[in-house]
Protein backbone atom coordinates (compact mmCIF):
# COMPACT_ATOMS: atom_id res chain seq x y z
CA UNK A 1 0.00 0.00 0.00
CA UNK A 2 1.51 3.34 -1.07
CA UNK A 3 1.36 6.61 0.83
CA UNK A 4 -1.28 9.10 -0.29
CA UNK A 5 0.00 11.85 -2.60
CA UNK A 6 0.52 15.29 -1.09
CA UNK A 7 -1.45 18.31 -2.20
CA UNK A 8 1.80 19.72 -3.55
CA UNK A 9 2.33 16.69 -5.80
CA UNK A 10 -1.25 16.84 -7.06
CA UNK A 11 -0.86 20.50 -8.00
CA UNK A 12 2.47 19.79 -9.67
CA UNK A 13 0.66 17.19 -11.77
CA UNK A 14 -2.05 19.73 -12.63
CA UNK A 15 0.52 22.29 -13.75
CA UNK A 16 2.41 19.69 -15.78
CA UNK A 17 -0.80 18.75 -17.57
CA UNK A 18 -1.41 22.41 -18.40
CA UNK A 19 2.12 22.74 -19.78
CA UNK A 20 1.38 19.79 -22.07
CA UNK A 21 -2.08 20.88 -23.21
CA UNK A 22 -2.46 24.67 -22.99
CA UNK A 23 -1.32 27.14 -25.63
CA UNK A 24 1.56 29.43 -24.63
CA UNK A 25 -0.56 32.57 -24.26
CA UNK A 26 -3.01 30.95 -21.88
CA UNK A 27 -0.27 29.30 -19.84
CA UNK A 28 1.79 32.50 -19.62
CA UNK A 29 -1.27 34.45 -18.43
CA UNK A 30 -2.00 31.90 -15.71
CA UNK A 31 1.59 31.71 -14.47
CA UNK A 32 2.04 35.48 -14.75
CA UNK A 33 -1.03 36.21 -12.62
CA UNK A 34 0.14 33.80 -9.94
CA UNK A 35 3.62 35.33 -9.91
CA UNK A 36 2.22 38.86 -9.68
CA UNK A 37 0.08 37.88 -6.71
CA UNK A 38 3.11 36.39 -4.99
CA UNK A 39 5.11 39.55 -5.67
CA UNK A 40 2.47 42.14 -4.77
CA UNK A 41 0.53 40.51 -1.91
CA UNK A 42 0.48 42.72 1.19
CA UNK A 43 1.53 40.12 3.74
CA UNK A 44 1.32 42.64 6.58
CA UNK A 45 -2.47 42.59 6.12
CA UNK A 46 -2.81 38.80 6.18
CA UNK A 47 -4.82 37.26 9.00
CA UNK A 48 -2.51 36.11 11.79
CA UNK A 49 -2.59 34.30 15.14
CA UNK A 50 -4.18 36.39 17.86
CA UNK A 51 -6.60 38.21 15.55
CA UNK A 52 -10.21 38.28 16.69
CA UNK A 53 -12.58 36.86 14.08
CA UNK A 54 -15.62 39.04 13.31
CA UNK A 55 -18.96 37.36 13.85
CA UNK A 56 -20.65 36.04 10.73
CA UNK A 57 -23.80 34.30 9.52
CA UNK A 58 -23.20 32.91 6.03
CA UNK A 59 -25.49 31.16 3.52
CA UNK A 60 -24.57 27.55 2.88
CA UNK A 61 -24.88 25.33 -0.16
CA UNK A 62 -28.07 23.34 0.24
CA UNK A 63 -29.89 26.03 2.22
CA UNK A 64 -29.81 27.73 5.58
CA UNK A 65 -27.05 29.66 7.28
CA UNK A 66 -24.03 28.81 9.40
CA UNK A 67 -22.71 31.20 12.05
CA UNK A 68 -19.27 31.47 13.57
CA UNK A 69 -20.86 30.50 16.88
CA UNK A 70 -22.15 27.26 15.35
CA UNK A 71 -18.66 26.28 14.20
CA UNK A 72 -16.85 26.94 17.50
CA UNK A 73 -19.60 25.85 19.87
CA UNK A 74 -17.95 22.52 20.76
CA UNK A 75 -14.35 23.05 19.70
CA UNK A 76 -12.00 24.79 17.25
CA UNK A 77 -13.05 25.56 13.70
CA UNK A 78 -10.98 25.32 10.52
CA UNK A 79 -11.93 27.65 7.66
CA UNK A 80 -10.70 26.89 4.14
CA UNK A 81 -11.08 29.69 1.58
CA UNK A 82 -11.40 28.74 -2.11
CA UNK A 83 -12.35 30.52 -5.32
CA UNK A 84 -15.44 28.91 -6.88
CA UNK A 85 -17.11 25.59 -7.68
CA UNK A 86 -15.57 25.23 -11.16
CA UNK A 87 -12.00 26.04 -10.09
CA UNK A 88 -9.82 23.03 -11.04
CA UNK A 89 -7.41 23.52 -8.12
CA UNK A 90 -10.32 23.81 -5.68
CA UNK A 91 -11.73 20.54 -7.02
CA UNK A 92 -8.47 18.94 -5.98
CA UNK A 93 -8.11 20.63 -2.59
CA UNK A 94 -11.59 20.25 -1.12
CA UNK A 95 -12.01 16.48 -1.67
CA UNK A 96 -8.41 16.04 -0.47
CA UNK A 97 -9.30 17.80 2.77
CA UNK A 98 -12.41 15.67 3.03
CA UNK A 99 -10.29 12.50 2.84
CA UNK A 100 -7.13 13.54 4.65
CA UNK A 101 -8.08 16.37 7.03
CA UNK A 102 -11.68 15.96 8.13
CA UNK A 103 -11.27 12.57 9.92
CA UNK A 104 -8.41 13.94 12.02
CA UNK A 105 -10.33 17.11 12.85
CA UNK A 106 -13.27 15.07 14.04
CA UNK A 107 -11.02 13.00 16.29
CA UNK A 108 -9.76 16.26 17.79
CA UNK A 109 -13.26 17.66 18.26
CA UNK A 110 -12.89 20.37 15.60
CA UNK A 111 -15.14 21.43 12.75
CA UNK A 112 -14.36 22.26 9.10
CA UNK A 113 -16.00 24.70 6.69
CA UNK A 114 -15.09 25.91 3.19
CA UNK A 115 -15.81 29.48 2.05
CA UNK A 116 -16.08 31.02 -1.42
CA UNK A 117 -17.51 34.31 -2.71
CA UNK A 118 -19.71 32.30 -5.07
CA UNK A 119 -23.43 32.36 -4.33
CA UNK A 120 -24.73 29.37 -2.37
CA UNK A 121 -26.93 28.01 -5.17
CA UNK A 122 -23.86 27.55 -7.39
CA UNK A 123 -21.76 26.04 -4.61
CA UNK A 124 -24.15 23.08 -4.44
CA UNK A 125 -22.32 21.77 -7.52
CA UNK A 126 -18.96 21.23 -5.81
CA UNK A 127 -20.51 20.00 -2.57
CA UNK A 128 -22.58 17.42 -4.43
CA UNK A 129 -19.85 16.38 -6.88
CA UNK A 130 -17.50 15.40 -4.08
CA UNK A 131 -20.15 14.55 -1.46
CA UNK A 132 -18.48 16.97 0.92
CA UNK A 133 -19.44 16.24 4.50
CA UNK A 134 -18.79 19.73 5.83
CA UNK A 135 -20.46 23.12 5.26
CA UNK A 136 -19.67 24.99 2.06
CA UNK A 137 -20.45 28.66 2.66
CA UNK A 138 -20.81 31.88 0.69
CA UNK A 139 -18.56 34.65 1.97
CA UNK A 140 -20.99 37.34 0.84
CA UNK A 141 -19.18 40.10 -1.09
CA UNK A 142 -15.92 38.55 0.21
CA UNK A 143 -16.41 40.44 3.48
CA UNK A 144 -14.60 37.93 5.65
CA UNK A 145 -11.80 37.51 3.08
CA UNK A 146 -11.39 41.30 3.06
CA UNK A 147 -11.35 41.42 6.86
CA UNK A 148 -8.63 38.75 6.77
CA UNK A 149 -6.60 40.71 4.19
CA UNK A 150 -6.68 37.85 1.68
CA UNK A 151 -9.03 39.18 -1.02
CA UNK A 152 -7.74 40.17 -4.45
CA UNK A 153 -9.18 41.12 -7.83
CA UNK A 154 -7.64 39.74 -11.04
CA UNK A 155 -5.68 42.51 -12.74
CA UNK A 156 -6.79 44.09 -16.01
CA UNK A 157 -4.33 42.07 -18.10
CA UNK A 158 -5.50 38.79 -16.60
CA UNK A 159 -9.15 39.70 -17.12
CA UNK A 160 -8.51 40.74 -20.73
CA UNK A 161 -6.69 37.48 -21.50
CA UNK A 162 -9.45 35.52 -19.80
CA UNK A 163 -12.12 37.27 -21.86
CA UNK A 164 -10.14 36.70 -25.08
CA UNK A 165 -9.99 33.00 -24.24
CA UNK A 166 -13.77 32.93 -23.91
CA UNK A 167 -13.85 32.48 -20.15
CA UNK A 168 -16.82 33.73 -18.14
CA UNK A 169 -16.16 37.01 -16.26
CA UNK A 170 -15.64 36.73 -12.50
CA UNK A 171 -18.98 38.22 -11.46
CA UNK A 172 -20.91 36.02 -13.85
CA UNK A 173 -19.03 33.00 -12.48
CA UNK A 174 -19.57 33.78 -8.79
CA UNK A 175 -22.80 35.75 -8.90
CA UNK A 176 -21.14 38.16 -6.47
CA UNK A 177 -21.31 41.95 -6.49
CA UNK A 178 -17.58 42.37 -7.10
CA UNK A 179 -14.62 40.66 -8.76
CA UNK A 180 -12.84 39.65 -5.55
CA UNK A 181 -11.46 36.18 -4.99
CA UNK A 182 -9.78 34.94 -1.81
CA UNK A 183 -6.20 33.74 -1.86
CA UNK A 184 -6.18 30.09 -0.80
CA UNK A 185 -6.13 30.31 2.98
CA UNK A 186 -6.57 28.06 6.01
CA UNK A 187 -7.51 29.62 9.36
CA UNK A 188 -7.83 27.76 12.68
CA UNK A 189 -10.11 29.51 15.16
CA UNK A 190 -10.41 28.72 18.86
CA UNK A 191 -13.60 28.70 20.89
CA UNK A 192 -12.60 32.20 22.06
CA UNK A 193 -13.04 33.30 18.42
CA UNK A 194 -9.38 34.14 18.05
CA UNK A 195 -7.07 32.92 15.30
CA UNK A 196 -4.66 30.21 16.44
CA UNK A 197 -3.13 29.42 13.03
CA UNK A 198 -3.27 31.00 9.58
CA UNK A 199 -1.63 30.08 6.29
CA UNK A 200 -2.16 32.21 3.17
CA UNK A 201 -0.99 31.23 -0.33
CA UNK A 202 -1.09 34.06 -2.90
CA UNK A 203 -0.30 31.45 -5.58
CA UNK A 204 -3.49 29.41 -5.95
CA UNK A 205 -1.54 26.30 -6.92
CA UNK A 206 -0.13 26.17 -3.39
CA UNK A 207 -2.30 24.90 -0.52
CA UNK A 208 -1.79 24.01 3.13
CA UNK A 209 -1.13 20.33 3.73
CA UNK A 210 -3.31 18.63 6.39
CA UNK A 211 -0.38 17.94 8.75
CA UNK A 212 0.29 21.52 9.93
CA UNK A 213 -3.45 22.13 10.33
CA UNK A 214 -3.94 19.07 12.53
CA UNK A 215 -0.84 19.99 14.55
CA UNK A 216 -2.24 23.49 15.14
CA UNK A 217 -5.62 22.14 16.23
CA UNK A 218 -4.02 19.56 18.55
CA UNK A 219 -1.82 22.25 20.14
CA UNK A 220 -4.83 24.52 20.61
CA UNK A 221 -6.82 21.74 22.24
CA UNK A 222 -3.90 20.86 24.52
CA UNK A 223 -3.50 24.50 25.54
CA UNK A 224 -7.22 24.79 26.23
CA UNK A 225 -7.15 21.65 28.36
CA UNK A 226 -4.22 23.02 30.41
CA UNK A 227 -6.09 26.26 31.09
CA UNK A 228 -9.19 24.44 32.34
CA UNK A 229 -7.31 22.26 34.87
Amino acid sequence: MTDAPTLRSLFEDLHAERVRTWDKGRLDANVGQRRRLEATADRDRFVKPGDEVPDFHLPQAGGGEVALGDLVRKGPAVLVFFRFAGCPACNIALPYYQAHLLPGLRRLGASLAALSPQVADRLVEIKTRHQLDFPVLTDVDSRLAKAFGIAFEPDAEAQARSAAAGHTPVRETTGAANDAFPMPTVVVIGRDRRVAFADVAPDWLKRTEPGPILEAVAALQAHTAERTH
